[in-house]
């Protein structure tokens, strides 16, 4: 795709500079530190799609990583490939969601991915990784371990054909669908009912709603033994002995509720009214203002049950 040469000559001109380099898609889960990144910052806006078809049941296609990722789902929802419908409405790029492997209401993008093409800074060299070497685990990659290394150029998704959706993997969607886990449903409907559970947790923009002046869900679900968890959470197994928990039910459980701190003078900061997950700006907000509410929710959490909450975002130039 033409625009990746653009990419790699701009990502190539400030490495050779010995400049530090900020790759930004869609910017949608970042926090930077109130001081700014003092170096390049190459924003991905490279477009295009191709598709081949795979086999009878099946398509490959392309992505460049400048796309934007819920158009993306959008076209192949109306096109009738399945396995990425239950991850509509989630903000950024086609070239970020292999990073942290992208997930949401019982898919992830590694059961869908079947390479992704970098450009490999270190070596100086296109790569392509397939979906085995990309090395996915739960919001993680080795272009997330190595973050300074790859420049995501393009990813090829291979999606079956079919009017029905992938088998639904969760439980709340199974709900709102009207199907038991494990059954499928029309792919538009998917797209719809995810879309509708994704505005009620204020996860869908809205410059007027507040709730959704975030970074997203601002900690990942923690991956424990099972005798970590506390009576009454969540614990589904992961394998090799562990399970994930619920870090919303943690923190709500900690003392942290909806829209905590909103009732503090001056509050610019707080949890969101709709989903204990994000921390949202209520307007005129600094980062050192969020990390502060952060770090109070991750070491309440901590204090009460032993479990250190880990952030999602990345952080640019400042830490929790």
């Amino acid at each position: 795709m033409p625009d990746a040469d653009a990419l790699v000559a701009a990502v190539t001109e400030a490495d050779a500079a010995g400049e530090p380099v900020l790759l930004v898609g869609g910017g949608s889960n970042l926090v930077v530190a109130d001081a700014g990144f003092a170096g390049t910052i190459v924003h991905i806006t490279s477009r295009g799609r191709a598709v081949v078809p795979a086999d009878d049941d099946a398509v490959e296609v392309t992505v460049a990583a400048g796309e934007p990722w819920d158009a993306f789902v959008a076209h192949a929802v109306a096109e009738g490939w399945t396995g990425v419908e239950a991850l509509s409405g989630i903000p950024g790029t086609v070239g970020a969601t292999p990073v942290q492997n992208v997930g949401a209401y019982g898919q992830e993008v590694a059961q869908t991915i079947s390479a992704v093409r970098v450009w490999d800074r270190m070596l100086r060299g296109e790569r392509t990784f397939t979906a085995a070497e990309c090395r996915f685990g739960y919001r993680h990659s080795r272009f997330k371990a190595d973050p300074a290394r790859h420049l995501v150029l393009d990813v090829t998704f291979r999606l079956p054909r079919g009017e029905l959706s992938a088998p639904v993997g969760y439980a709340e969607l199974a709900r709102t669908l009207g199907v038991a886990v494990g059954e499928r449903a029309p792919l538009a409907d998917v797209r719809t009912a995810v879309l509708g559970l994704r505005r009620g947790k204020g996860m869908v923009l809205d410059a007027a709603d507040h709730d959704t002046w975030s970074a997203g869900s601002f900690f990942t679900n923690p991956i424990v033994d099972p005798d970590v968890v506390p009576a009454g959470a969540p614990s589904y197994p992961q394998g090799d002995g562990v399970v994930k928990t619920s870090a919303a039910w943690l923190i709500e459980h900690a003392g942290f509720g909806k829209g905590f701190g909103l009732d503090r003078p001056g509050a610019r900061v707080s949890l969101s009214t709709k989903h204990t997950l994000a921390l949202t700006n209520r307007g005129g907000a600094t980062s050192d203002e969020l990390l502060a509410l952060a770090r109070e929710v991750r070491d309440g959490v901590a204090a009460r049950y032993g479990i250190t909450l880990v952030n999602e975002p990345v952080l640019i130039g400042c830490a929790l």
